[in-house]
């Protein structure tokens, strides 16, 4: 398989597995179809919506590319159905997020490496790519983002990111090679909710 393959593959299931999750949490505060549809979307391709107005890319590709607002509908509509199955799942589904987020993290930081941007700026638009669509759900439903509270999710993507970039420099950047960063970000979270790591937060006023 190509490489261009391989990162298309990768970067529709991940928009799978965010559109999923995003409508999961958008059925638990009951909305209707469309709302959890819409929701899927904004998490599934929010980060790459982002992603490609920073580089310039327009339209972004999740409006130029049929595939992904298909991908992400089907995959939301589907968890709208299947729910009850869902919620009993819970850690299926924060495992599958993670994998998203390794992912989208990895193909969203060589989209803007590909694109010419610097190191750094490709580092933070691939951040952007993984944790936007997110930060976008949280607050369609009147959440305090996940990335701005205490768990480890914008640094594993950015500890992946960084990675990308320096696999990239170096010209290890095939399809094996770019799973080694997505595979670290997986890890990290999942470590990280295993053993409940955060992220400092300032001592009480009391």
């Amino acid at each position: 398989m190509s490489t261009p393959s391989a990162l298309l593959i990768a970067d529709l299931t991940g928009v799978a597995v965010f559109a999923a999750s995003g409508a999961s949490a958008a059925v638990a505060k009951r909305l209707d179809l469309f709302g959890v549809i819409f929701v899927g979307f904004v998490a599934a391709l929010g980060g790459g919506i982002v992603r490609d107005l920073i580089i310039g890319a327009v339209p972004p590709l999740a409006f130029a590319d049929w595939r992904y607002a298909i991908t992400a509908a089907i995959a939301s509509g589907a968890t709208f159905w299947l729910h009850p199955q869902f919620s009993r799942l819970r850690w299926t589904v924060l495992l599958l997020d993670a994998a998203g987020l390794g992912l989208i993290t990895v193909t969203g930081t060589l989209k803007a490496l590909n694109a010419g941007l610097p190191a750094v700026g490709a580092c933070l638009a691939g951040m952007i790519t993984g944790i936007g669509g997110g930060v976008g759900r949280d607050m369609l439903l009147g959440e305090i983002p996940v990335v701005l509270r205490r768990e480890i999710y914008a640094v594993a993507a950015l500890a992946g990111a960084v990675l990308v970039a320096v696999l990239v420099r170096t010209g290890q950047h095939d399809g094996f090679a770019l799973a080694v960063p997505a595979f670290l970000i997986f890890v990290i979270r999942v470590v990280a909710l295993l053993r409940s790591w955060s992220a400092p937060v300032p001592p009480s006023l009391t």
